[in-house]
């Protein structure tokens, strides 16, 4: 049970829901989640976290954003819109009948007076049917331009909503950005208050026969027990292998905590199990998790304090 506190308390979780670990330590968290179930319970605290945590820090959309896009939409439609009906009037204006022109005098001998009348009384029926087919006509082009109008209405409608969702994404990638900046910089500062204090003493441990070229070091605080271990360089491991820090306490190993993947490409400190007190400092390659005691074989850098 120790050993699955020590795990959950390392940071790998958070790393995991952050997406910092590579495919292989992603694995390596998945199958850890699946084999305990407190893991599994604290990976899903930690990403319900993280959501919350985005949500709380989402971005406000600017004052009238979305009535400026809709309003740039609606100015898009309203050019095509007035061009189609100014067709439709022109149609209209071509397919009207001409005026009748004016007599301009009357006739002089009352047959040619009945020869103009009847042919102006059989007028009517022509002029009557032009205008209904004339209507008819517009009416029908004028459907056909309304159903254009709303299609090209219904498609810039889409546009802006999209436009809308995509705004929202890119807000929320911006918190989590935020929240790794954020985490990082916590992480930087606490660092540097490590390195700048004078309570720490830093013990540095070189490589061994197994790994000449290794290098390492630990800064221990004798008065708070508190213990931070920074790589310099170390041999990377195969899948199921991790590194442990193990105290020495009068020739006794004390075990000091499994380092994260992170911490063992050189990426910052970690912060490792305290220790009360101790003489030496090594570190050995264990199975994943770390043992109840160390593989001396397997000891890959070693200092005195």
């Amino acid at each position: 049970m120790e050993k699955i506190q020590d795990y959950i308390e390392s940071g790998i979780l958070e790393q995991y829901a952050l997406g910092e670990l590579s495919a292989a330590e992603q694995a390596a968290v998945e199958a850890q989640a699946a084999r305990h179930p407190e893991i599994q319970a604290e990976l899903q605290r930690v990403q319900e976290a993280l959501g919350f945590y985005a949500e709380a820090h989402a971005l406000t959309p600017p004052t009238g954003m979305r009535e400026r896009v809709l309003g740039n939409v609606l100015a898009q439609i309203a050019a095509p819109t007035s061009t189609l009906r100014a067709e439709v009037d022109a149609v209209a204006q071509a397919n009207a009948p001409a005026p009748e022109p004016a007599a301009t005098m009357a006739p002089a001998h009352p047959a040619a007076q009945e020869a103009v009348v009847r042919p102006l009384s059989s007028a009517p029926v022509a002029s009557e049917s032009a205008p209904r087919s004339t209507w008819a006509l517009a009416a029908s082009v004028a459907l056909i331009l309304s159903l254009g109008a709303n299609a090209l209405f219904y498609s810039r409608w889409k546009d802006a909503s999209a436009s809308l969702v995509a705004l929202q994404n890119d807000q929320a990638r911006f918190a989590q950005t935020s929240q790794v900046v954020e985490r990082r910089l916590s992480g930087l500062r606490q660092e540097n208050e490590v390195l700048r204090s004078e309570e720490f003493r830093a013990v540095a441990l070189a490589g061994t026969k197994t790994a000449p070229t290794a290098r390492a070091r630990v800064l221990f605080n004798a008065a708070t027990h508190k213990v931070y271990v920074d790589v310099r360089s170390l041999p990377p491991l195969p899948a199921g292998k991790q590194y442990q820090l193990w105290a020495l306490d009068k020739g006794k190993p004390v075990d000091a905590g499994v380092l994260t993947a992170a911490t063992a490409l050189g990426e910052g400190l970690q912060p490792m199990k305290d220790i009360a007190s101790a003489q030496t400092f090594a570190m050995t390659v264990e199975p994943e998790g770390g043992s109840v005691n160390p593989t001396l074989s397997t000891m890959t850098v070693v200092g005195n304090i």
